[in-house]
Parts: C-alpha cells; structure tokens; sequence
C-alpha cells in the first residue's frame, strides 16, 4: 500500500509541471481571443491606442526586461565567476535601469513623441531630426540585432524545457515560437501588456517562492551557504585583487554599466513610454516597476549567486548555460515548484520575444515600408505586413535558437550592446539637447556598428585568436565590454559630431521642446 502512495505521489509530482503549462498556455490563449478585437487597427495593434494605465505599463516594462537569459544565462554564468555579488546587478537594474530611466525618459519621450505623433523609435528620429534617411538606417539596425537577442531568449527557455520535459530542445523552441506567434498575432500590443500584468504577478510570486526554496535546500542551508561562499571567496563583496581590468569587481562593474544603461534606448522598452497613458501614469509605473525590478532582478541573480554550493568543481558539463537549470533540479525542488518556475520562465520570456517581435517588425513594415517605400499605402495592409513580419521574426529568432549558434550570454550581449551603442546619444541626448543634429545621430548608428565590428576583431586578435573564425570567436566573448564602450562611444560622437553640424531650425526645435502639459492638452 505504502509503495502504492510512493508510486501515485511521484507520478503525480513528474505530471503537475506539465499541468500548470497546460493551464498557462490556456489562460495566453484566452488573453488572445479577448484582446484580438483591440487590436484591429494599426494603432491598436502596435500601441494599444496610447491609453495603457500605470500597473500594466510597469509590469510590462519589467517583464520584457528580464526574461530566461536573465533568469538562466546571465544569472548561471556570473553566479559562477562572482558568486553572490552577482546580486549587485540586480539592484543596479532596478536603481537605474528602471528608477532611474522612467525619471529621466519616460514624461519625455511620453510627451515629445506624443507631439511629434511618432509610433516608433525610428519615427522619432525622423521627426525630431527632420531627416527620412535616419529612419532607414535605424530601422535596418533594430531589424538585424534583435533577431540575436531574440534567438538568446529561446535558448534559454529550451535548456530548462529540456532537462524540466525531457523533450528535445528543438521541439521546446518549436512549441514557445509557436505559442508567442499566436498570442502577439491575434492580440498584439494589448495582449502583451494585459498577458505582462497576470505573468508578471506569477513572475514575482515564483521568484519569492524560489528563493525560499533554494535557502532551505539542503545544499544551501541558509545562513550556512552564504558563509561558505563567503569564506570561499564568492561573497557579497567582489575580488579587485591582481590586475584590475581582468578582476571580479571590473567584471561586475561592466556588466553593471550593460544591463542598466543599455535598457536605456533598447526600442523594446522605449516602446513603453511611447503607449502609456498620461503623467499620472507614468509616476505610478515609475515606483511599480522599480519594486518590480528589485525583487525580480535581485532575486533571479541571488539565486544565481549559490551556483558554486552546486558546482564547486567548476561548470557542468552543460556550461554556463545549464547551470541554473540544473541548479533547480539538484536542490530537489517538488514537481509543483518546478512547473511554476516554468511558468514564471516562460511569462517573462513571452513578454521579452514579443516586445522583440513587436519592435524589429515594426521597425519594417512601419518605418521602412510605410514611412520610406510606400507612404500612402492603407494602415491595414501595414498592420498585415506588420503581423507577417512578426511571424517572420520568430521563426528566424527560433532558427538561430535551434543550431544554437553561440551561448545566451553572448548573444545578448552583443545585441543589446550594439543596439545601445547605436541609439544611447540620438535618443536620450535627443530628448534634452536642441544641439544634437542628424549627423550626430547618423554618426552614432554606423559608429555603433563599427565599433562593435572593429572591437570584436582587435579583441579576437589580442586574445589570441590565429584565423578569422577563432578571431570571431573570442571577439564576441567580449561582448559586455565592447557593448560598454560602444554606449560611450555613443554620447562621445554625437555630441562631437553635432557641434560641428547644421541644427535643426529653430522653430522646430521650439515645437519639440515646448513646455505646455502636452499630454493632457492632447487628452
């Protein structure tokens, strides 16, 4: 009888996972069907007609900040470098990348691009800097490096799918691909935001349950671990020990500097300050998503930071990224546990890929199609190709995922790296300075693109590399630091190239800078 209960209880412990997944693709598919009928238009689909409130715009904003690559490969890979330092990361997230950003950009970009009736970051530079090639060049950039970014997330979801399932890590990105095409397709903008409240409330009950878990397990045990790591080197303060510039604490700085700065002019997430509401609005989401990014961000990287407790001989055989995945299933969490932290994996992924999908097919069917190729062609037929290109981005993004053409990490980084590095000056300098010109801007977007090519080489070169592959190879792996440099680079040339070049005539930049409440004049 005892060995009956054994039998029926483990049975039912490999099962929930698949139950609480089967449950949360219900409640996406639901979400679709309710919001299908908001997103007919142009501007439905793509900003939910600029009238999101303060709780889903946050939500939003952290969702499609942290997604798997956070959860597993930034949080695996640093967990096992800096130990539970990583943790810095975190807070620097939320203290910058979210506190900081909405208090500097959002009632900004909320209230120029609302006057300059742009939709998108391409849009904007058009308008501000009155000059149509500009959004060209943007858009082709935003297309190409998004993609990258993208495929890291579905490989981050397909590691954890596969050792959680046990399917084979091509079906995993199969079936994520397939389920973000039909919930972006139907719902668009809205279904994602409306998606990012309910998902990120399962985000932040998963995470605070998770670290709880993972305190009690029996290989961290609590106060225990921390000491461990702590005497093991791998504490809350990181090594600056022997060359500075190859140490811990320089490491951390830089990832620091990628993760909470580049966040800054990334169009996934400046697409959120174009759709909110009002200022009202924006004060709200300014606190919502600080909080939000502390306890996801913080938690996601302190979970991370016991991957030594686990690992103490070095990373498994899976690498870097298959240290969290496999961190969860050596800590003995019980099946429940497990199908929810897929669940919170999945919610903050899906909010990611469709922010990506959204932003880099916008990109084309907005900004280059409608704004370049054919400027009077009907809003539905952009709204079509718009949806087409959605479809095509994830099928691309899920390619790359399944020959897994490098590790997440990397791959995130060079994406975000390169994207901020082109966009840092013209838009966040943009919105403060009437001195910043179109060439500076243009400057910005090839400087941003060479400079990762050039970097990746000399930094390939330097670290030994002896053939163009092997150069390609270990340029890459500096993808944090070139990303860095590239933002700012980004201020640097911008303001350099503006000085010395023809402004914007002034009654222009009177428009753009007018101080009068714009947003509750246009409502």
């Amino acid at each position: 009888m005892n060995n009956q209960i054994s039998l029926l209880g483990a049975q039912v412990a490999k099962t929930m996972p698949i139950i609480i997944m089967v449950l949360y693709i219900a409640g996406l598919v639901a979400i679709a069907i309710i919001t299908h009928k908001k997103s007919r238009s142009l501007s439905g689909f793509f900003l939910a007609n600029r009238g999101i409130g303060g709780w889903m715009t946050a939500f939003s904003y952290g969702a499609a900040y942290f997604s798997a690559v956070v959860f597993i490969g930034y949080a695996g890979r640093f967990g096992m470098q800096l130990g539970l330092s990583t943790v810095w990361i975190g807070i620097a997230n939320a203290l910058i990348g979210s506190l900081l950003a909405w208090i500097v950009l959002a009632k900004r970009t909320r209230s120029m691009t609302n006057r300059l009736k742009t939709r998108t970051m391409p849009e904007f530079f058009e308008k501000r800097y009155q000059n149509k090639h500009i959004k060209l060049l943007a858009s082709i950039v935003i297309f190409i490096f998004l993609i990258p970014y993208s495929s890291s997330v579905y490989q981050g979801l397909g590691y954890l799918f596969e050792m959680i399932f046990g399917l084979e890590f091509y079906w995993c990105i199969i079936i994520v691909a397939a389920l973000t095409a039909m919930y972006l397709f139907a719902g668009g903008y809205f279904a994602t935001v409306l998606g990012d409240f309910f998902q990120g409330i399962i985000m932040l009950s998963g995470v605070i349950v998770m670290i709880i878990l993972m305190f009690n397990s029996d290989v961290v045990q609590g106060a225990e671990g921390l000491r461990k790591l702590t005497e093991a080197g791998y504490g809350f303060i990181p090594s600056a020990e022997g060359n500075f510039f190859n140490s811990n604490a320089f490491n951390l700085i830089v990832i620091i500097l990628l993760t909470s700065f580049g966040i800054w002019s990334l169009p996934q997430s400046v697409h959120k300050f174009h759709a909110i509401r009002d200022n009202n609005a924006i004060k709200k989401a300014t606190i919502i998503s600080t909080v939000f990014a502390l306890v996801i961000g913080g938690g996601a990287y302190l979970n991370g930071g016991f991957a030594r407790l686990f690992f103490p001989q070095g990373l498994p055989a899976g690498g870097d990224d298959a240290v969290v995945p496999e961190m969860l299933i050596r800590a003995g969490f019980p099946g429940v546990m497990l199908g929810l932290i897929m669940v919170l994996l999945l919610s903050a992924s899906m909010s990611t890929l469709s922010a990506l999908a959204l932003s880099s097919s916008s990109a084309v069917a907005i900004d280059a199609y409608k704004g370049y190729i054919n400027p009077n062609a009907k809003e539905k037929k952009v709204k079509l190709i718009l949806q087409i290109l959605c479809l095509l981005f994830i099928t691309l993004s899920a390619v790359l995922a399944i020959f897994r053409v490098d590790v997440i990490v990397t791959l995130m980084s060079f994406s975000w790296g390169t994207l901020a590095g082109c966009f840092m000056g013209p838009y966040v300098l943009g919105l403060y300075s009437k001195k910043i010109t179109a060439a500076g801007a243009i400057a910005s977007i090839i400087s941003g693109v060479s400079v990762t090519i050039i970097l990746v080489a000399v930094f390939g070169m330097v670290d030994g590399g002896k053939n163009v592959g092997e150069i390609i190879n270990l340029g890459i792996k500096r993808a944090p630091l070139i990303g860095v440099i590239d933002m700012i680079f980004s201020i640097i040339i911008t303001l350099v190239v503006s000085a010395f070049t023809k402004k914007p005539d002034k009654e222009h930049l009177d428009f753009c800078f007018a101080k009068e409440n714009i947003i509750e004049k246009a409502r």
